[in-house]
């Protein structure tokens, strides 16, 4: 990357070479070592992408940081340009800085932070059945500050966990677990936010108070390499008309770091579009076995023959993105067991105007990796040309069912 920032001409850097190849080449790199800190946690596909969209961001913005602090050692005291090499030697330190000092304490605070925000799905699936208890590692380590929080004990939809989530700081091993309502006294909520806001006071600037689980990011939008203003921004947030989420509310740069984070959540969204159309290619290969599949099924009138078609499978493998987080892309070419599997439940009718030719819906449940979810099968009437009435049944989405 410092071979590229030499060849830079002029007198300022350019804010679009963060988009150039050698400059993605290393913020990938520096993502890849983030997304390695939560490769083997259990979390949803959808959680997962978008922490891997978090580290790259992050590490964009903090690699931007890292060129405009090179960018001036081109030059020597006399205003001449510098040899590859001095130049190169120049910028050790500002590698060293940052990618190993602080880089070990972001791995750590990236993979703590990653684990909560799996851990929140489970805690918001599970909904306020079971309180919310703030612990810490209770071992000489443990900052003081910290330990003031041990034992707070809360429903999971208090709005103290929204700020006071943990991680609470760098290398911060705090936690939160699920307890039993009758096993602990709740924490009255003002309490709780006194005891929060007297620990956390040294973090002046609210960097570490935020939720990783309901934002799903590994680091806040406000953090060391950003401004506060972040907090707020839909682009940061990942609401920009040219995000991977989009709203459309128009966005004028304000300065150097918004429009790095603008270019760099344009390359988000264009990679997240490019890996979800291999991935869809992939995935509906597999599944294309499930098509000879047909299983007899019961309903309330009788039985139906239900199986598989390409238009149910695009939308089987479009589900695992949103609506479940217990079945995964890997299960996919598996449906035809799933399906074989399950018990019937019910039936409806429409409750809005479809554009397919699906006209009902008939439910059916299954246990998946211990988990039970609901199968719901199209019943699909088609009317050709010649007057002739197709009807076709055929798994069209998996839902995950909180019991």
């Amino acid at each position: 990357m410092m071979r590229h920032l030499f060849r830079e001409k002029g007198a300022s850097l350019r804010i679009d070479i963060i988009t150039e190849q050698p400059v993605q080449d290393f913020i990938d790199a520096h993502a890849h070592i983030l997304d390695n800190a939560f490769d083997n946690v259990t979390m949803s596909d959808t959680m997962r992408q978008r922490l891997q969209q978090s580290d790259y961001v992050f590490s964009g913005i903090k690699t931007f940081h890292e060129l405009n602090e090179a960018f001036p050692s081109l030059l020597d005291p006399n205003g001449n340009r510098k040899t590859f090499e001095q130049f190169l030697n120049d910028v050790r330190d500002i590698d060293s800085t940052y990618n190993q000092n602080y880089l070990r304490a972001e791995y750590n605070f990236c993979q703590a932070s990653a684990q909560m925000a799996a851990n929140w799905e489970q805690i918001e699936a599970d909904g306020d059945r079971y309180n919310l208890q703030y612990r810490t590692a209770g071992d000489d380590r443990v900052r003081e500050e910290h330990r003031a929080l041990h034992g707070v004990t809360l429903p999971p939809s208090d709005p103290f966990w929204q700020t006071y989530y943990p991680p609470n700081g760098w290398n911060c091993r705090c936690t939160a677990v699920q307890v039993r309502k009758t096993k602990y006294p709740e924490t009255p909520h003002d309490e709780a936010m006194q005891r929060a806001q007297k620990a956390l006071a040294k973090d002046k600037r609210g960097i570490f108070q935020f939720n990783s689980g309901i934002q799903q990011k590994t680091f806040p939008d406000y953090n060391p390499y950003t401004i506060s203003r972040c907090r707020d921004c839909d682009i940061a947030q990942g609401k920009g008309s040219n995000s991977p989420l989009s709203l459309s509310r128009p966005f004028v740069p304000d300065n150097e770091l918004c429009a790095a984070c603008k270019l760099l959540h344009q390359c988000v969204g264009d990679r997240t579009k490019t890996q979800t159309a291999i991935e869809r290619k992939h995935y509906l290969h597999e599944m294309e076995p499930l098509l000879q599949i047909r299983h007899e099924k019961p309903i309330d009138e009788g039985t139906i023959k239900v199986g598989f078609s390409t238009y149910g499978n695009k939308h089987l493998f479009s589900d695992t993105f949103g609506r479940s987080r217990v079945l995964l892309k890997e299960d996919l070419k598996d449906l035809g067991e799933l399906l074989e599997r399950g018990t019937y439940i019910d039936d409806s009718a429409l409750t809005h105007p479809r554009r397919d030719n699906i006209v009902h819906f008939y439910y059916y449940k299954a246990e998946l990796h211990g988990r039970t979810v609901r199968l719901n099968v199209a019943k699909d009437v088609e009317e050709l040309r010649n007057g002739r009435i197709i009807v076709k049944y055929y798994l069209y989405s998996v839902n995950d069912i909180n019991e």
